[in-house]
């Protein structure tokens, strides 16, 4: 039987997150968790959906309820890397050139639309992500912890977009998936925006703050302590593994596949109050941790068959441990 442990003070603050979150989002319970599991690891989301789901709105609550300081890049096909990262440039009265450091110096940064930029400027966040840090005219900036990125995309299908290249899929923790709300779900939407107001958007004043960046930074740490058995492990790693051999895949994950899947697992226990992962946990995100790390057989595509569903047909094929 499961139990549950006695966490800080900083997981009730946890909770007190989601139900800010909420005043501003309507529904998208699994979208609003599939986030909370992303910043409590301490990694990168990648937030999928058709234009006008609330991605970006989403991003702002978030920032809101954790007070963090909040930076957005709107990707366009002219942004250029520099207008990213920063770059260098010539102060006349010094006689000597400044660094100008762009928007990605931030705790919380919203790259919306991000597959509407070229390959090129996607690739400028790299670094940023990976490493926390920029180079600019050959010199590093470390970038203020804590520091993620919640980028969104419009389905590849749309009209002007890029494809995200391999490498930096890779370095999203989490893919999200937006879909449309249901019918109360959007009849409270439509009222709530309706309500006394002229213009179109969610109110943010309505999202209280209820932690700040450094105390995100301990919620971190103590996630990181969450233990993983032996057994569980293997069960994540065997998951990742079977991607590479599946028939339904032309490309399985690599190993930053696994890493997380373990890291995404230790969050979920977290959340849920207990300081060690289960298989359920790892099953819980498998989907958002390797949907976007998998490449889907040419006959799957033609069938129009989702990663999601051969993930979820894979799962069913590797034994879980008993715990």
């Amino acid at each position: 039987m499961e139990t549950t442990v006695d966490m800080p003070q900083e997981h009730t603050k946890v909770e007190q997150v989601v139900a800010a979150v909420k005043h501003a989002i309507i529904g998208q319970d699994r979208v609003i968790e599939e986030v909370l599991i992303t910043l409590v690891a301490g990694g990168h989301a990648l937030l999928e959906g058709v234009p006008g789901l609330g991605k970006t709105l989403l991003a702002r609550a978030f920032s809101k309820a954790l007070d963090m300081q909040f930076g957005r890049i709107q990707f366009t096909p002219d942004l250029m890397p520099s207008d990213v990262t920063g770059h260098a440039m010539y102060d006349n009265q010094s006689g000597v050139f400044k660094i100008r450091k762009g928007p990605v110096f931030t705790n919380l940064l919203l790259g919306d639309e991000i597959n509407r930029a070229p390959a090129k400027t996607q690739a400028s966040l790299l670094e940023a992500m990976q490493e926390r840090q920029v180079t600019i005219e050959g010199k590093s900036f470390v970038l203020p912890p804590p520091f993620i990125v919640l980028a969104t995309q419009n389905p590849i299908e749309s009209e002007g977009t890029y494809p995200l290249p391999e490498a930096q899929l890779d370095r999203f923790l989490c893919k999200v998936l937006i879909d449309y709300p249901s019918l109360e779900e959007e009849t409270r939407l439509t009222q709530s925006v309706l309500n006394n107001s002229i213009g179109h958007e969610f109110d943010l004043s309505r999202v209280n703050t209820v932690m700040t960046a450094q105390e995100l930074l301990g919620v971190q740490k103590e996630a990181a302590r969450v233990k993983i058995d032996a057994q569980v492990h293997g069960y994540a790693v065997q998951i990742a593994q079977s991607t590479r051999s599946w028939p339904g895949f032309s490309v399985g994950c690599g190993p930053r596949g696994s890493i997380a899947l373990l890291r995404a697992a230790r969050a979920s226990a977290y959340i849920d109050k207990r300081d060690f992962v289960t298989p359920d946990d790892i099953k819980r995100v498998t989907l958002p941790a390797l949907r976007h790390r998998v490449i889907l057989a040419p006959e799957m595509e033609i069938e129009a068959v989702s990663a999601d569903s051969m993930l979820e047909e894979l799962l069913k094929s590797v034994e879980a441990p008993r715990t």
